[in-house]
């Protein structure tokens, strides 16, 4: 599952390194993301200076009274910190409130996992052991990043452009999908994206577009 979190709200209890790791799910969207926390590493300090997060700098001593006064309510709350029993009670606390809650130390209440995310380009594949070992859930991820090619990104960027090509010649999806997907595995448009060449490849796919098209008038 993949929330879209543009303009949504997002709670994070913890400043360190843990909360660091978390936040990498939330930056590419445009949700507001505070955390809050009585310290703060250096790497989260860093994006709270490149306006990606909010801190709040604050010690937490009463779960129950924090969420309450918690406005607007979180649609996701992270508790994070390193205190085991702060994180279940805020938790116990912000789902009562009726937010989607993630648990780093009891994933038992948490409503979601978090996996390893691999990110390249426009590319982003989700890597999950469960939460049994995060360790090998960061391997595989970069294992999936040295996989992903230039090929491969251009081929998308590819695909965008096709499909608003596409929409001009017919109504019928199925129909677009399947040109689609025959202009993209023909021999000279997978070529030029071989050679790293997106113009030569769009030119190339239109003329087969083009083509085949004229063949069935």
């Amino acid at each position: 599952m993949d929330f879209k979190l543009d303009n949504k709200t997002v709670v994070v209890i913890g400043g360190g390194c843990e909360c660091y790791r978390k936040l990498q799910n939330f930056l590419d969207s445009t949700a507001k993301v505070t955390v809050f926390s009585a310290e703060f590493s250096d790497t989260v300090k860093a994006l709270a200076e490149q306006g990606k997060i909010c801190l709040s700098q604050i010690q937490i001593t009463d779960a129950q009274k924090f969420i309450d006064q918690l406005s607007p309510k979180p649609d996701l709350f992270l508790a994070v910190t390193d205190d085991s029993n702060l994180n279940v009670q805020l938790v116990r606390a912000a789902k009562k409130l009726g937010c989607i809650v993630y648990c780093v130390s009891d994933p038992s209440l948490s409503d979601f996992i978090l996996p390893a995310v691999a990110k390249v380009g426009a590319v982003r594949i989700a890597v999950s052991t469960s939460g049994r070992s995060p360790a090998v859930a960061s391997e595989l991820r970069q294992r999936i990043e040295r996989l992903v090619t230039a090929e491969d990104l251009l081929a998308i960027e590819l695909q965008v452009y096709l499909r608003e090509v596409l929409k001009g010649y017919m109504a019928d999806q199925r129909a677009r999908s399947k040109l689609l997907n025959e202009t993209l595995n023909n021999v000279d448009v997978k070529q030029a994206l071989r050679e790293g060449n997106l113009y030569v490849a769009k030119a190339l796919s239109l003329k087969f577009v083009q083509n085949t098209e004229a063949t069935k008038t």
